[in-house]
């Protein structure tokens, strides 16, 4: 491995290759379950220094592990523990390549971390909606390659309904540039959605031309209290009727996801005990501010009065607003702060939620009295992120190692059988690559297969993720 390593730093640079005790941060997980070690950690600075890397690593039969801001909650972005993977951050390109906002669109380097592109295209009098807790460490190249949702899928889609176009490295170095502005491109297969979601097993991604919105006029953010899930999704069809394309965020959270936060972060406000349901809506209007607040007070008024909602607050300025959301984003931290847990990221027809929370909430009881479930996520879209934890006075540790299997189980199948996805934004990574081998059809794993041997021969991009 001497040669190879002399020959990286011949191309990248002192600057452009860690070894040694440099590397402990790309090594570990922000879940801290999949610790590894590398066999060092490149960091090209422009596309033509990522092409040499992959043609090296293709020349010397070295894997490739690429990382972005190593946010990832599945286990994609970080080696295994044999000292012979190579991290390829692209930390280091995070140039904001162009703004055309006659065309609607910006091209970033995939390093860009999240926040600095939404800053980039409200610079420009724009909106880029892509937004999720992790957007101050998370990289546009990461999104990408897992397909990112967040909190504004409803109106804007996943980061592939965002992608205009990409830049990609393949698995021998050689470039592919796909960075079209088009909204219209028929010809041929759309190479771009190949790539996305595709967890850096069929190639590198680059750079990226991505859709941008009008900035909207106003913005508002209201919490309103439901005693069922049921209400809650009566809410939602109540909110797409009155309030249609301006409703942009639609959240949930359960009354023991906010008595979380409560018990490990005290020192942020709630505005009421927790109810058993709390919703989160966002209006973002084109039109005018009075009409936002016109629009939204009818609504909440008309989900009162039907009965779907028991109390409503509406944030009365930006610092508050930013307060209601701060709330939702700080579910995932309070559960880190409370210990391993178990996670799932599942997808639903909406109108099947209320019967799969009803029937997993009394399974998991009837499993282990005393089990903890922090139900929450992207109800507007489907989303809900159904994490489990253990029992009071139960190691988390130990809870994991005797209780995910079979917690894993129940849960899948009764997705399953409501015609569900084990995996809604987060991607599958290492934590879900038997699950997806047992219940993905055998017609589309052979499939994804194929692309993969005809992409990746060699299995040296991502070795071991999603596949």
């Amino acid at each position: 491995m001497s040669a190879f390593l002399e020959a990286l730093r011949a191309r990248l640079g002192e600057a452009g290759l860690l070894v040694g005790g440099e590397l402990a941060a790309y090594e570990t997980d922000w879940r801290k379950r999949y610790p590894g070690k590398a066999l060092a950690v490149a960091r090209p600075a422009s596309t033509a220094e990522v092409a040499v890397v992959l043609q090296l690593c293709h020349g010397h039969r070295v894997a490739v592990v690429p990382q972005g801001g190593n946010t990832g909650l599945v286990g994609g972005s970080t080696p295994d523990d044999s000292g012979r993977q190579l991290v390829l951050s692209l930390s280091r390109m995070k140039q904001v390549r162009n703004i055309d906002t006659a065309n609607a669109s910006l091209t970033a380097e995939a390093g860009c971390v999240l926040a600095d592109v939404q800053a980039a295209a409200a610079s420009a009098g724009m909106l880029f909606p892509l937004s999720l807790a992790a957007e101050g460490s998370c990289t546009l190249g990461g999104n990408l390659a897992t397909n990112a949702g967040g909190t504004q899928v409803l109106r804007y889609g996943n980061a592939r309904e965002l992608c205009l176009g990409l830049e990609v490295v393949t698995a021998t170095g050689e470039v592919w540039q796909g960075l079209s502005g088009l909204r219209k491109d028929n010809t041929g297969y759309d190479l771009r959605d190949l790539f996305i979601g595709s967890e850096g097993t069929l190639g590198v991604i680059t750079a990226a031309t991505m859709k941008l919105y009008p900035a909207p006029k106003e913005r508002l953010t209201a919490l309103a209290a439901c005693t069922s899930m049921d209400d809650a999704v009566a809410l939602l069809r109540l909110a797409r009727d009155r309030a249609g394309d301006a409703l942009t965020g639609f959240e949930v959270m359960g009354r023991p996801a906010l008595a979380l936060v409560a018990r490990e972060l005290p020192q942020l406000t709630q505005p009421w005990a927790p109810a058993p349901w709390t919703v989160l809506l966002e209006l973002s209007d084109a039109e005018s501010a009075e009409h936002a607040r016109t629009v939204f007070e009818g609504l909440l008024e008309a989900a009162v009065e039907t009965g779907c909602v028991q109390d409503a607050a509406i944030a009365q300025n930006l610092q508050q607003a930013k307060a209601f959301w701060h709330l939702r984003e700080s579910i995932p931290l309070a559960q880190a702060q409370a210990g391993l847990n178990i996670k799932h990221d599942i997808a639903l027809p909406v109108s099947a939620i209320p019967g799969f929370v009803q029937e997993m909430d009394a399974a998991l009881a009837a499993y282990l009295p005393g089990i903890e479930v922090i139900d929450f996520g992207h109800l507007g879209d489907g989303n809900l992120h159904y994490n489990v934890q253990a029992p009071a006075g139960v190691a988390p540790a130990a809870f994991l190692a005797a209780h995910e299997a079979p917690i894993n189980a129940m849960v899948y199948d009764a997705v399953g059988r409501r015609g569900g996805s084990i995996s809604a934004e987060h991607g599958i990574g290492r934590l879900k690559r038997e699950e997806l081998a047992a219940r993905k059809d055998p017609t589309a794993l052979a499939l994804m297969r194929a692309v993969k041997q005809a992409l990746d021969p060699l299995n040296l991009l991502n070795p071991g993720r999603l596949l």
